[in-house]
């Protein structure tokens, strides 16, 4: 992962600084609010001018409003910051996730998460962490210089308990970012798995697998509470060995003022202290480590955003190089062809290989027993499934699986169906085609559009529509798409004879102009068909 944030998600640099500058203002603030004090205790102490005390209750008030100002200023920048960076990086990976989530072998609940929720931990690591970081840096340095004012050894004091600090900051560091990238990696499995298991709950339930499903979950979630527990013991030791260095630095500064002034320190004093002075010092000393508490306190958003670059960065490089490769071919292709094409599931399976060759136009049918790799073909076609050997051509050039899809009308044996009425879900490819009444009724709709009408309100699992109307609902989609090649799977499947027979008629006549492939195991289409691929 890159070091900072800004360089891989192309955080615009003056937001990040604007809000580092404004938290480090707040030291300013600081330094005024000591300086106001001492002056005003040493007026009182010293007899001066009420004038004088009023001007140091004066510089109190101001002292605080700026403060509360400046930290207002750096939490509204660094969030500005943050939500900008969040909109350019879901925009990625949007554009380069959805398109390749079955050829990276991804899970899609995992590209769920990342996409949602890890984006969304960046709100704390870029509008909090971040700008804090930097003020951390600033603040101590700034508010010992200032010390050095009032006593060179406070000034030393605090800046002597700084080394160990940060060298123990820097070893829980390293072990919680080590613990927070297991965690991330488990709770995106848990994710995964539970997305998975809950949209094919229907399937789980009919193999009477529910047991071994629960068992699954309850393990992937037992392994994210133990690591959590472990990111969090770590936190809890880095948050102790911070206050206790900010103690330790307060409490000697005030023993080193106190015997100073008493004059009973056990060796010569380097320096002279008076009451002013000394009670400057000791204002400015808790703010010595405040910017680093306040650090600390975002450390967790540091921990949870680090571990989600870690994850995504390389899964984002790799999408992204995957959608460059399968750029659109721009070209009407000419016939469509694949040589030894080779799919590999995750469980390591492999379907395959496939080899075809389809002309311009034509009826043309991929065969074989149920489970021998018919959808699996189609869906390398379209890029659904990780390729890991063999070609696609077309026009007598090499392709990636996925660049013809917008030339590729595609009806599954699932069909997409949204939200809105029938006529909305038959045009979802084409809103301006004028035929699509005449293409239902020839495809054996008109049964449903004579009792319900076009305005049938449909719902994502189509409550209501049998599987043969859901089917038809997606090949005439396919076909009204106008695009040259058509990819169906299983268009004749829960349809009776009658019905099978007109969808056979309106695929050969739709052959005579495109290319249509179809998986299947109904002989009357596979006799219609011109050529047959039988799968191994």
């Amino acid at each position: 992962m890159t070091d900072s944030p800004s360089a891989f998600l192309k955080i615009k640099s003056h937001q990040l600084r604007s809000a580092s500058l404004w938290w480090s203002a707040d030291g300013l603030g600081a330094a005024l609010f000591a300086g106001a004090l001492a002056f005003w205790l040493g007026s009182a102490i010293a007899g001066r001018t009420p004038l004088a005390g009023a001007l140091a209750l004066g510089a109190l008030a101001f002292s605080g409003a700026f403060r509360g100002f400046a930290q207002a200023r750096g939490a509204v920048q660094g969030q500005i910051a943050a939500t900008a960076a969040k909109q350019a990086l879901r925009a990625r990976l949007f554009a380069a996730f959805l398109p390749t989530g079955f050829r990276r072998g991804r899970l899609p609940g995992e590209d769920m998460r990342t996409a949602i929720d890890d984006v969304e931990t960046l709100d704390g690591y870029i509008g909090r962490f971040a700008p804090l970081r930097k003020a951390a840096v600033l603040s101590p340095l700034a508010c010992a210089a200032l010390a050095a004012f009032g006593s060179w050894v406070a000034a030393t004091i605090m800046l002597a308990t700084l080394v160990p600090f940060a060298l123990g900051m820097m070893l829980a560091g390293t072990a919680a970012r080590v613990e927070a990238e297991r965690q991330h990696l488990a709770l995106s499995r848990m994710t995964g798995l539970f997305v998975d298991r809950a949209r094919t709950l229907p399937t789980i339930v009919s193999f009477g697998a529910e047991n071994r499903v629960t068992r699954q979950i309850a393990s992937a979630a037992q392994d994210v509470a133990t690591r959590t527990l472990r990111v969090l013991r770590i936190a809890f030791v880095s948050s102790a060995v911070l206050e206790f260095f900010a103690a330790l630095s307060v409490a000697l500064v005030a023993v080193y003022c106190g015997f100073s002034l008493l004059g009973i320190l056990p060796f010569t004093p380097p320096e002279t202290l008076d009451l002013a002075r000394a009670f400057f010092v000791l204002a400015l000393a808790p703010e010595f480590y405040l910017g680093m508490r306040r650090m600390a306190a975002a450390y967790h958003d540091k921990q949870q955003g680090e571990a989600a670059l870690a994850a995504m960065e390389p899964e984002l490089a790799k999408a992204e190089r995957l959608v460059d490769q399968a750029r659109p071919f721009e070209a009407v292709p000419k016939g469509l062809g694949a040589e030894n094409l080779l799919v590999r599931y995750d469980d390591g399976s492999t379907i395959g290989p496939f080899s075809a060759q389809w002309p311009e136009t034509g009826l043309h049918a991929i065969v074989g027993p149920t489970g021998a790799g018919k959808s699996s073909l189609l869906h390398a076609l379209v890029g659904m499934v990780p390729v890991v050997s063999g070609r696609m051509v077309a026009a007598g050039q090499d392709i990636m699986p996925g660049a013809l899809n917008p030339h590729i009308g595609w009806s599954g044996q699932r069909p997409l169906l949204l939200p809105g009425t029938l006529e909305d879900n038959l045009l979802l490819g084409n809103a301006e085609a004028a035929n699509w009444r005449d293409l239902a009724q020839k495809l054996g709709l008109d049964a449903l559009l004579d009792a319900r009408g076009g305005d049938l309100v449909i719902d994502p699992v189509g409550a209501g529509l049998s599987g043969g109307e859901r089917r038809r609902i997606g090949l005439a989609r396919a076909i009204l798409s106008g695009r040259p090649i058509l990819l169906l799977d299983e268009p004749t499947a829960d349809l009776d004879a009658a019905t099978a027979q007109r969808v056979v008629d309106v695929l050969h006549h739709i052959a005579h102009t495109r290319l249509v492939i179809v998986a299947t195991h109904d002989p009357l289409l596979r006799g219609a068909a011109q050529s047959t691929l039988a799968c191994p």
